[in-house]
Parts: C-alpha cells; structure tokens; sequence
C-alpha cells in the first residue's frame, strides 16, 4: 500500500495537500461563520482568469492565480463595505466576468499547453517541485496571520457591528480575511482544481459545525476532516485512477454527511 510514496510526485502531492488541507477549512470556518462560504466559489472562479494569464505569458499559474484573487478579493470586499451593490451581486458580477475574461484568454492561448482538465479539477501528477515549496511557504505565512489576528478575527466573524463598537478595524480585518482566502483557493488549484475548492473550505467546516462544539473545537475537528478528505482522496485517486479533486471533495461529502446524520441522531 505504501509503495506509492516511492514515487516523487506522489511525495509532492502529499505534502502541498497536507499544507492545502491545514490552511482551507482555517480560512473556511470564517467564511463560513459569517455566511460568505460562496466568495471561496467566486474566488475560485476569478483564479481561472489568473491561469489563463499564465497561459498566455508562460508565467507561474499558481504565482498569477494568486495575484488575480488577492485584486479580485479587494475589489469584492470594497464594492461590498460601500454597500452601493448587495453582497451577493457583487459575487455574481466578478464570478461571470471573469469566466468570460478567462475564456478569451484561454483562446488567445490557443497551441500553448494549458492542462485545462487539470487546472479544473485537479491533477497529482501536475505538482511540481517548485509548486511544493511556493505552496508549503504560503501556507506558513497564512497559518502566522492567522494566529497572530486570530482573537480579531474571531471578534469580526462573529458580531461586525459589536467588533467595530470595541475599535476594531472591521474593514481592514475582513479584507485580511478576503486576501487569505484568496491565497488559499490559488495555492489548492494543482490538488483539487479551480472549480473544487470552494468545497473543500466549506464542506469539512459545516461538517465539524454539526457536531456543536466551541469556536476552537469545530476548527480543529474541521482540519481533522479536511486531513482525512485530502489524504484518503490521493490515495484513492492513486489506486484507482481518479482525478485527484473530484476525488477529495466526495471524501469530504462522505465525512459531511456522516456528521449530519449523527448530529440527527
């Protein structure tokens, strides 16, 4: 069984998902907390037209998915704070444009290799050495964010109005929020795809949210799930012959449903 370890893109796999696994339901459980689990959708829809730059220009795709999102979570969180345009119009105007923006790229593209199947949903075999270790520092520099605001953070993901009667910077803070999420959904892109990974930073969050523990708790179970969807998914996918993302993802669902039915129970 542990024969697959032998091979060094199976090697990178594993240790770009197990960053992916740590850093997405992280950042998830405040999207999710605060109802905005559709923005990891749009972000990773925006990524695309990141891709399809790097298409074009012969760049790093996850380095210009990455730059894409981070302006694209600017733009979201700006036009949403001025309350000029409802939360969820703002979402649908920078998920269809960038499809489109992302379609025509792809077309100018046109002769160059773009692995459009793999960037969708995922491939292990796409992983390369300098997308581990770009991936691994990413996700470190997200995790120390991440604890250092992390009493902010929660304060603003649970109660903006009373955050921002206690002096907290709600505006800056939830930007933070945004540009880490966005980073999040451009480092995931080579392991579960551009269009599975708003799933994977919502499912094992909403998963450990139904078994009713502390803020802390559901955190650490939704790691746990999220560890157990990406590493039981390379496996399977492996074996089997799946694509990786796909693969993860319905994991995922399985552990979702899972918690559901006990939570009922």
């Amino acid at each position: 069984m542990f024969e697959i370890f032998q091979f060094d893109f199976m090697q990178r796999a594993f240790g770009a998902g197990i960053a992916i696994a740590i850093i997405a339901p992280t950042i998830g459980i405040f999207l999710v907390v605060r109802r905005f689990s559709l923005i990891s959708d749009t972000l990773a829809h925006v990524s695309l037209a990141g891709v399809a730059v790097a298409a074009l220009t012969g760049t790093n795709a996850i380095l210009t998915a990455m730059i894409t999102t981070v302006l694209a979570a600017f733009g979201i969180e700006r036009l949403r704070f001025s309350r000029n345009i409802f939360g969820e119009s703002v979402l649908a105007i920078f998920l269809s444009g960038s499809l489109a923006l992302s379609s025509i790229l792809f077309g100018l593209s046109r002769g160059r290799a773009v692995g459009l199947s793999s960037i969708l949903f995922g491939s292990i075999t796409t992983v390369s050495p300098g997308d581990v270790r770009l991936i691994v520092t990413l996700a470190i520099i997200v995790t120390v964010i991440i604890l250092a605001l992390y009493p902010k953070l929660f304060a603003v993901a649970f109660d903006e109005e009373v955050a921002q009667v206690n002096g907290l910077p709600v505006q800056l803070l939830n930007t933070v929020i945004m540009i880490l999420a966005a980073m999040s959904v451009a480092l995931a892109i080579r392991i579960v795809g551009a269009l599975l990974i708003g799933a994977l930073m919502v499912m094992p969050v909403v998963a450990a949210l139904q078994w009713k523990l502390s803020f802390q708790k559901s955190l650490w179970l939704a790691i746990a799930f999220s560890l157990l969807a990406v590493l039981s998914g390379l496996f399977i996918s492996y074996y089997w012959d799946l694509a990786s993302g796909g693969t993860i993802v319905l994991v995922a669902l399985l552990t979702f449903t899972f918690s559901l039915v006990m939570n009922r129970r």
